[in-house]
C-alpha cells in the first residue's frame, strides 16, 4: 500500500520516539532570537544554542517535522521553483537529533533500519557519501551495515580549500562543524545522472534523501580544529522527496500534497493542463505563503513581510497566465487546510485570517499587474538583444512593485535575460538617496558604554538615596563634574525607570548634601546600568551619596497609559483576531501609541467596541498581579511575548483579571480603575500590513474630550445650532455647498462658451481647414475642456489650440477633427509645446491636455505652435 506523506511524517516521528527521542513540535518559520536568518531553512534550527552549548533542554535525544521556507537571503530558491522537479519554497524537514548523547554508529543504524525496514526501500538502491577522511563513518557503512564498497564514496575537499566539501558541514566560518554522511536513492537507468562524485552527478538519477552531520569539531577562527568534548548528530530527511520515492513518482509536484493542490489550483484558474508548470508554482506558493501568515508574517515592502508579498505576487501572476479570471489564490487555502491541517492544527484555526489577508494582497496587486504587464511586454518587443535593461527592470520594481524575480520569470519565458549589474546600480543610488535624505547625524550616546550594575528600586519606591558610580560628559568618564548640561549620572541603585520595552524613561531630581541639585530631564539603559541624563547645578563627584526623587506626577500618567496599552492590546486581539501582534509602542506621559499587525483599516464600529471593551476593563477595577516565573511557564500560561524579543530565564509576568496577561518589566497602576477613562484618539496605517492606534487615558483622556466638546460648541455657534444637532447642520451646509458650487461651473462654462463664440472671429484658414490658436485669460482646467469641445463641435474641419495661466499654472489644450488626425496629432502637438515650457503630456489624436510652468516662455510657444500646425497642414 502506498504510504501518504501524513502516514510518512507520522512513521518517522514513532519511530524515533520508540528510540527514547523526544517528539519536539515544529518551531515558527520566523527563527527565534537570531537575526544571522530570514526564515527557518532547517530542522536544526530551533535546536542552534544547544548545539552552541548556550541552551540546555531536559532531554538529549529529539525528533521533529519542520516547517521550512527558503525564499530569501542566502537559501532562495524561487526562481527555481515550479521549473524543476524538487525546488520548494515551503518544504518538510524530518529530522532526528543527538545532543550529546550517541554518535555515528547509533545514527547511521536508525537511519538505515528505518528506510530499509520501517518503510521498505530495496537496499540496493541505496548509495551513501562519506566525508574522504572519515574512516569511522566508511567502516561502519561497509563493516556494520552491509553497504558494497561501490555504493560507498568518499567526497573530498573540492572548493580549494580545507574543510570545504559537500560532506563537510559547519554552522559558520568558526564554531561546531564536522563531517556528514548523505544518503541517495537511484531512480534507475532509464532516467539520466550519475552516483555522487562523478561526472553527471547534476543529473537526477541519483537523489540526496538523507544527510546525517557529525558535529564533532569547534572550528577557531584559526582554521584550528578542536573536538568537542560531547559530539552531536543533526540529520535532515525532506518529506517531499522520500514522499516521491515511496509513492513510485519522479518529481515531488506528483505526491499526494501536491496533486490535491494542483487540482485546486486548476479549479481555481479554470487551467486545462494539469502539466502546466504555473500550476506547480501556484501550488507551491499556497504553502509558504499560509505557513508565512500563520506564523505572523504579513505583506509589507521590507524584511519577511517583502519576501511574502514576492511570493504572492508570482503566484498571481503565474494564475494570471493560467487564465484566472478575478481572485483566486485565496481559495486554495482551504485545500491546503484539507492536506495538512491535521499535522498543523494552526493552519485551520487561522485560515479565515490567512484567506482574508491573501484576498487584499492579490486585489492589490491586481490593480497594477495589467499596466505593469503590458510595459514589460512593449519593452520586450522593443529592446535590441536578448537583455532587459537594468533601469527597466528597476523601473517595474519601484513604481509598479514587481520583484525583480517576477519580472526575470516573464523575460525567461520570452527567452530575455536580465540586467541585473544595471538594476544593482539602481538600487545602490536608490539606498544612497534614501541615507542621505534621512541623514540627521550620530546618536549621542551611541559609543557610551558602561560596566557598572545598577539596581531598580522603582517598582515599590519613588524616591531614595544611592551612591554615584559613574559620570559621562560628552562622552568620556569623568571623576567630578560642576554646572554642566547633559551629563550621564550612573547609580548604584535608582527608583528612576530607564527608557525600554516602549516605556519612557523617568524624569526628576537628584539631590546632594552640598546644596548641588541635577534635574533628571530622561533615563536610559547602558548595559545593566541606568544612566540619567541630567543637567547639574552645583558640583557632582564620583561616590557622592544622593537623594533619587522621580517626577511623581508624571510617573502616574506613564503607569496609566502603559496599562491601558496592555488593556488595548488585548481588545484589539478580541475583536479584530488573534493575528494580531504588537510592531512597536510608546507609552508618555501624554499619550500612547501601539502599533499592531493588521491587515487593513480598522472600521469605526470596531474602533467603538476595543474602546469600550477597555473601559469595561478600567471599571472591574481589578487587581494588577505581578509574579516573577521561569519563561516556559509563563509562555504555558497564555503571557504573550513580543516575537523576536530576548528574555531570562526568569521573567516578569503582569496580569489583569483574566483579560490580558503579559511579559512586562515596565511601572503600572495598582489597579485598572486608577486608569480613569480610555479613549482612543486616532487609528492609521504606517505601513502595510501595520497599523498605529494613538490614545489618552486618566486626565489626558478627560483633556482630550473636553477639547472635542469645545470645538463642536464652536462649530455649533458658527452653524446657528446647539452641539446635538451638528451632525444635521454640517449635512445642510455642505448640500448648500455643492449647489453654490455647481451653479458657480454652470457660470463658469456659459461664460467660457461666450468667450468661445467670439473665439472663432480670430480663426484663419489654412489649406482649407480652420486654425485657432489662443492664449486665454485665467480659465480653469475643466472650463477649458468645455470651451473646446463647444468650439469643435462648431468646426467641420479644424484644429484648435488653447493655453491659459491659472495660479502660476500653465494649461494647454489642443483638438482636432477626425479628417486632419492624420496630418496633426493632439497628443503628439501639446507634448511637444509642453516640453518648451518645463512640463509634460498627451493624449489622443482628436484631443490632448498638457501642462507647464515657464510662463515668460509661454508667448513664443504659442507662435511656435500655430506655425507647427501651419505646417502640418500645407
Amino acid at each position: 500500500m502506498t504510504m501518504t506523506s501524513a502516514s510518512i511524517r507520522r512513521a518517522f516521528l514513532d519511530y524515533f520516539a520508540s528510540k527514547q527521542h523526544q517528539i519536539v513540535p515544529s518551531s515558527s518559520l520566523i527563527p527565534g532570537n537570531d537575526a544571522t536568518l530570514l526564515f527557518t531553512n532547517a530542522g536544526m534550527v530551533q535546536f542552534k544554542d544547544v548545539f552552541l552549548g548556550q541552551d540546555q533542554r531536559n532531554y538529549n535525544r529529539a525528533v521533529s517535522a519542520q516547517r521550512c521556507v527558503r525564499a530569501g537571503g542566502k537559501h532562495n530558491d524561487l526562481e527555481n521553483v515550479g521549473y524543476t522537479a524538487r525546488h520548494h519554497t515551503f518544504f518538510e524537514m524530518l529530522g532526528n537529533f543527538s545532543f550529546g548523547d550517541y554518535f555515528k554508529q547509533e545514527a547511521i543504524a536508525y537511519a538505515w533500519e528505518f528506510l530499509t525496514s520501517v518503510v521498505k526501500l530495496p537496499k540496493e538502491k541505496l548509495w551513501v557519501t562519506v566525508y574522504e577522511t572519515d574512516d569511522e563513518a566508511y567502516n561502519i557503512w561497509l563493516k556494520d551495515v552491509g553497504v558494497p564498497a561501490e555504493r560507498i564514496i568518499r567526497i573530498g575537499d573540492n572548493k580549494g580549500a580545507p574543510y570545504a566539501s559537500d560532506n563537510f558541514w559547519a554552522m559558520g566560518d568558526t564554531g561546531p562543524c564536522g563531517p556528514c554522511t548523505e544518503i541517495f536513492y537511484d531512480h534507475g537507468a532509464h532516467i539520466w545522472g550519475g552516483p555522487p562524485g562523478s561526472a553527471e552527478e547534476d543529473g537526477d538519477r541519483y537523489i540526496e534523501i538523507w544527510n546525517i552531520v557529525f558535529m564533532q569539531f569547534n572550528r577557531h577562527s584559526d582554521g584550528r580544529m578542536e573536538q568537542l568534548p560531547k559530539p552531536s548528530v543533526d540529520t535532515g530527511m525532506g518529506l517531499e522527496r522520500i514522499a516521491a520515492i515511496l509513492q513510485n513518482v519522479h518529481s515531488n509536484y506528483e505526491i499526494d500534497i501536491f496533486v490535491a493542490l494542483i487540482n485546486a489550483a486548476a479549479e481555481a484558474t479554470g487551467a486545462q493542463d494539469l502539466t502546466d508548470k504555473s500550476l506547480r508554482v501556484v501550488a507551491d506558493h499556497i504553502r509558504s505563503c499560509s505557513f508565512l501568515i500563520v506564523d505572523g508574517v504579513q505583506p509589507s515592502n521590507e524584511g519577511r513581510g517583502y519576501v511574502l508579498r514576492r511570493i504572492v505576487r508570482r503566484a498571481v501572476r503565474h494564475g494570471n497566465k493560467l487564465g484566472a479570471k478575478g481572485a483566486f489564490f485565496y481559495k486554495l487555502v482551504a485545500a491546503l487546510v484539507s492536506q495538512m491541517g491535521e499535522a498543523y492544527p494552526e493552519l485551520a484555526e487561522k485560515q479565515a485570517v490567512i484567506e482574508k489577508i491573501l484576498k487584499l494582497e492579490e486585489d492589490q496587486f491586481g490593480k497594477t499587474l495589467e499596466r505593469g504587464l503590458a510595459i514589460l511586454e512593449e519593452a520586450l518587443t522593443e529592446i535590441e538583444g536578448t537583455e532587459l535593461p537594468g533601469e527597466l527592470v528597476f523601473k517595474l520594481y519601484d513604481t509598479y512593485g514587481f520583484p525583480v524575480d517576477l519580472t526575470n520569470d516573464v523575460a525567461r519565458e520570452r527567452n530575455y535575460t536580465i540586467d541585473q549589474a544595471g538594476f544593482d546600480a539602481a538600487m545602490a543610488q536608490q539606498r544612497k538617496r534614501a541615507q542621505q535624505a534621512s541623514n540627521f547625524g550620530a546618536d549621542y550616546n551611541a559609543s557610551l558604554s558602561s560596566n557598572q550594575h545598577t539596581e531598580f528600586t522603582g517598582y515599590q519606591h519613588e524616591f531614595g538615596n544611592a551612591v554615584v558610580l559613574e559620570i559621562l560628559h560628552d562622552g568620556q568618564p569623568v571623576n567630578s563634574l560642576t554646572d554642566a548640561e547633559h551629563a550621564l549620572v550612573v547609580l548604584d541603585k535608582t527608583p528612576f525607570y530607564a527608557e525600554s520595552g516602549g516605556q519612557m524613561g523617568d524624569s526628576g531630581k537628584l539631590t546632594l548634601a552640598n546644596g548641588s541639585v541635577l534635574n533628571v530631564t530622561d533615563t536610559i539603559k547602558l548595559g545593566k546600568a541606568f544612566a540619567h541624563k541630567a543637567n547639574i547645578s552645583g558640583t557632582i563627584t564620583v561616590g557622592d551619596k544622593v537623594n533619587a526623587q522621580i517626577d511623581s506626577a508624571r510617573r502616574a500618567a506613564i503607569k496609566q497609559n502603559h496599562s491601558a496599552t496592555h488593556l488595548l492590546h488585548a481588545a484589539l486581539r478580541k475583536v479584530l483576531g488573534e493575528h494580531v501582534s504588537q510592531k512597536g509602542s510608546l507609552v508618555g506621559p501624554e499619550r500612547l501609541r501601539f502599533d499592531f499587525s493588521h491587515f487593513e483599516a480598522v472600521k469605526p464600529e470596531e474602533l467603538r467596541t476595543i474602546e469600550q471593551l477597555v473601559n469595561q476593563q478600567i471599571q472591574q477595577n481589578n487587581v494588577l498581579q505581578t509574579q516573577l516565573m521561569p519563561i516556559e511557564q509563563a509562555k504555558a500560561a497564555g503571557a504573550m511575548a513580543l516575537f523576536g524579543e530576548k528574555y531570562d530565564d526568569e521573567v516578569r509576568v503582569l496580569t489583569m483579571g483574566e483579560f490580558s496577561i503579559e511579559l512586562c518589566g515596565g511601572t503600572h497602576v495598582s489597579r485598572t480603575g486608577d486608569i480613569g477613562v480610555f479613549k482612543i484618539v486616532s487609528e492609521a496605517g504606517i505601513a502595510s500590513g501595520v497599523r498605529r492606534i494613538e490614545a489618552v487615558s486618566g486626565t489626558g483622556a478627560i483633556l482630550h474630550i473636553q477639547q472635542l466638546e469645545q470645538q463642536a460648541q464652536q462649530v455649533a455657534s458658527a452653524l446657528k445650532g446647539d452641539v446635538l444637532s451638528i451632525g444635521e447642520r454640517v449635512q445642510q451646509a455642505l448640500e448648500r455647498s455643492k449647489q453654490l458650487e455647481k451653479e458657480i461651473d454652470q457660470l463658469k462654462n456659459k461664460l467660457a462658451s461666450q468667450a468661445g463664440a467670439s473665439l472663432l472671429e480670430q480663426a484663419e484658414q489654412v489649406s482649407g481647414a480652420t486654425v485657432l490658436v489662443s492664449q486665454l485669460p485665467a480659465i480653469e482646467p475643466k472650463a477649458l475642456r468645455t470651451m473646446l469641445d463647444e468650439l469643435k463641435n462648431k468646426l467641420s474641419s479644424g484644429v484648435i489650440f488653447l493655453a491659459t495661466v491659472n495660479d502660476d499654472k500653465i494649461s494647454l489644450i489642443a483638438g482636432v477633427t477626425a479628417d486632419l488626425t492624420g496630418k496633426v496629432h493632439a497628443g503628439q502637438l501639446v507634448g511637444w509645446v509642453a516640453e518648451q515650457l518645463g512640463g509634460k503630456g498627451g493624449g489622443r489624436p482628436d484631443m490632448a491636455q498638457a501642462g507647464g510652468s515657464d510662463i515668460a516662455a509661454l508667448p513664443a510657444a504659442i507662435v511656435a505652435a500655430k506655425n507647427l500646425i501651419k505646417e502640418k497642414l500645407s
